[in-house]
């Protein structure tokens, strides 16, 4: 008897595209060059809860990417049967009690997975990349403090959103401050950006609709001190989808090392779910934008704020972030061999042994 190691899109256990389930904070022998990893938190939300659900909706609506059915036609590419390791590494265990312990595990869960050395070593690409399913968009501020210890310095941010998220921690009502209040979803850019993780003059908003707080502009004034472009998602209606995404080139550079954050909450309300406001992109939107960013130095990435509870029946928010899932791995692995046929590195390049796990190297 014959037995196929293909699985059909609706059978086996969830992982992100069917990849190796490996809990990679615990297996340290396992290398990687790109890894899946969940966020499971949402205690930092200002409205609504349920996004610690999301690692889990985005893995099942992923269900219908397959390594035999991965070609991607618009970029001529199957990223899972890529010379690239790709693993599904499990979730972060991250306590849902206290957000301050919630941070540092955060914090240190990223660190140590984005130090290792990568499976296919190169000198122009020496760690890993890590694609971070959420969870809340406050689960940015770990991974910048990881990402600033790793590459030596701030990086950009390419944030997509709704919202600015750069706001003073006071511009949410409470009459009981206190320090860890300040870590929040709307406040998470404003501390990278005081704690100097964030290059100041080479990031940049996308999709912004957002009210403002008060009376005047002082969250635009706030926003601009911390370097941020301002793209909002009115814009698209002058410049096309192409226009914004040169708008984001010229802005960041193609040299500069940069974060990846997508809110679910940059598409339109009537499509996804997510913290609502009218007036967003669709999908198809996005999903072009994203496919123009491929020569930009993304080091991280996050698609955030996905929470189940409020999708409908068709599973369209999960299903969006599965989709933006395979073109930021596309677009990864897209750039990877752009240098690897360029040369670049070339002579730094080797295989590291992967033991056991060797099975991931079959398509090399």
């Amino acid at each position: 008897m014959v037995i196929s190691t293909l699985q059909w899109t609706f059978s086996g256990i969830s992982t992100f595209a069917h990849l190796k389930y490996v809990k990679c904070l615990s297996n340290r022998n396992v290398p990687f060059d790109i890894g899946i990893i969940g966020a499971p938190f949402d205690t930092a939300v200002s409205y609504r809860p349920g996004a610690r659900f999301g690692p889990r909706a985005i893995r099942a609506a992923s269900a219908r990417q397959t390594k035999f059915r991965g070609f991607n036609a618009r970029r001529g590419l199957n990223p899972y049967t890529s010379p690239y390791t790709i693993l599904d590494c499990g979730d972060i265990p991250i306590t849902p009690f206290d957000n301050a312990l919630a941070l540092r595990q955060m914090s240190e869960a990223f660190l140590e997975l984005g130090s290792r050395a990568p499976a296919l070593a190169k000198g122009e690409n020496p760690k890993p990349k890590l694609l971070t399913l959420g969870g809340d968009h406050s689960i940015a501020l770990p991974a910048l403090r990881a990402l600033n210890k790793i590459y030596g310095g701030p990086i950009a941010v390419l944030h997509f959103d709704a919202h600015l998220d750069t706001w003073h921690p006071a511009k949410y009502p409470s009459s009981w401050k206190s320090a860890q209040s300040d870590f929040n979803h709307g406040s998470m850019f404003w501390m990278a950006s005081n704690e100097g993780l964030i290059l100041n003059g080479s990031s940049a908003h996308a999709g912004l609709r957002t009210r403002l707080s008060g009376d005047d502009w002082e969250d635009f004034i706030d926003d601009d001190r911390q370097g941020f472009l301002r793209i909002s998602s009115d814009d698209i209606d002058d410049m096309g989808t192409k226009g914004i995404t040169d708008a984001i080139l010229k802005r960041i550079g193609l040299n500069t090392p940069t974060y990846l954050s997508i809110d679910i909450d940059v598409i339109d309300p009537g499509l996804v779910s997510g913290t609502p406001e009218p007036g967003g992109w669709t999908s198809r939107e996005l999903i072009k934008i994203i496919r123009g960013l491929e020569d930009l130095d993304v080091v991280g990435a996050d698609i955030v704020e996905v929470a189940p509870a409020y999708d409908g029946t068709g599973e369209q928010t999960a299903l969006t972030a599965a989709q933006l899932g395979f073109e930021i791995l596309t677009n990864w692995v897209g750039r990877g061999m752009n240098r690897r046929e360029n040369g670049k590195g070339k002579e730094a390049e080797t295989i590291i042994d992967v033991g056991d796990h060797g099975s991931q190297r079959d398509e090399l």
